[in-house]
């Protein structure tokens, strides 16, 4: 994917241009709406790819000097104290950065004699959402069960899921569920998209929908634009790493050209966060990527 830092891409990216004027045709950012609202997806990070490379601070700094105003957590709020969280909640407030969306629920829900367990984690974890103004939970299956019979881990994923949707529906929350690649996680239950959306559609709620892990589903499966095609009313969020290596697009074998592409011609509006490991400059990457698809 070429580098495209223009004077055009700079400014279509500030409130001033989106309301002055509609971006080009199937640009992700879509068109304008009345004099301001901008119709298509917004970027955010998740921040722990970011860990080795500085402070949590530093890294929000980073992230807002990239253009971002959103960031993913994974839980790190579990070990801040009261003055990390007034400090951390203050500089974001100056940055205009919020958190969209948080991991942290740690049972899985695809346990068939966990589904106690996960629901109390789940209503342990809403407190510190609420509290960061966090509206997205990521929510991850746990382990597999050896010797489960066929379709029992699946069928207690539905169940558990539908009183997760209760649960989040009453506090004003919604959930993704997250599949992961086994060769990352060998002993995961839930690894790919199509048993999420299926899991998803069998809920039957607008609070549980399906986090499309680009990088993840890649890795096992592949065939990524055709699953978006038959799906994208269930897709909650995106993530965005190339294969291999969780590096920034580009790097690897993924044609995130044709991936916006496809997003923008099917109007996804969702939140699309990078989640990968910036191979230069961490401003500079971050910024690229995000460029990079609104030009795509």
């Amino acid at each position: 994917m070429q580098r495209m830092l223009t004077r055009r891409t700079f400014v279509s990216m500030t409130a001033a241009s989106l309301a002055a004027r509609a971006l080009a045709p199937g640009n992700l950012a879509g068109q304008v709406v009345g004099d301001s609202a901008q119709a298509g997806p917004q970027f955010s990070v998740m921040i722990w790819t970011l860990n080795k490379l500085g402070t949590f601070d530093e890294n929000l700094e980073r992230v807002a000097q990239a253009g971002y105003h959103h960031v993913e957590l994974v839980g790190e709020f579990k070990k801040w104290s009261e003055e990390d969280y007034v400090r951390i909640l203050a500089r974001m407030q100056a940055l205009k950065i919020t958190v969209d969306a948080t991991s942290g629920v740690g049972p899985g829900f695809a346990d068939p004699s966990g589904g106690d367990t996960f629901l109390t984690a789940l209503k342990s974890l809403i407190p510190a959402a609420q509290r960061l103004q966090c509206k997205q939970i990521i929510l991850l299956s746990g382990k597999r069960i050896e010797g489960a019979p066929p379709q029992s881990q699946h069928i207690a994923s539905i169940e558990a899921l539908k009183r997760a949707a209760d649960v989040l529906s009453s506090a004003g929350l919604v959930a993704v569920i997250e599949p992961i690649d086994r060769l990352e996680n060998p002993t995961i239950y839930l690894d790919g998209v199509t048993e999420a959306f299926e899991i998803a559609h069998a809920v039957g709620s607008p609070n549980i929908r399906v986090l499309y892990d680009i990088y993840h589903e890649q890795r096992e499966f592949g065939n990524l634009i055709a699953k978006f095609e038959t799906n994208i009313d269930q897709v909650g969020l995106i993530h965005i790493a190339d294969v291999p290596g969780r590096h920034e697009p580009g790097t690897g074998e993924i044609n995130y050209g044709n991936i916006y592409r496809k997003l923008a011609q099917l109007h996804y509006k969702g939140m699309i966060a990078m989640e990968f490991y910036p191979t230069g400059d961490i401003v500079e990457t971050l910024r690229r990527a995000r460029e990079q698809a609104l030009q795509s």
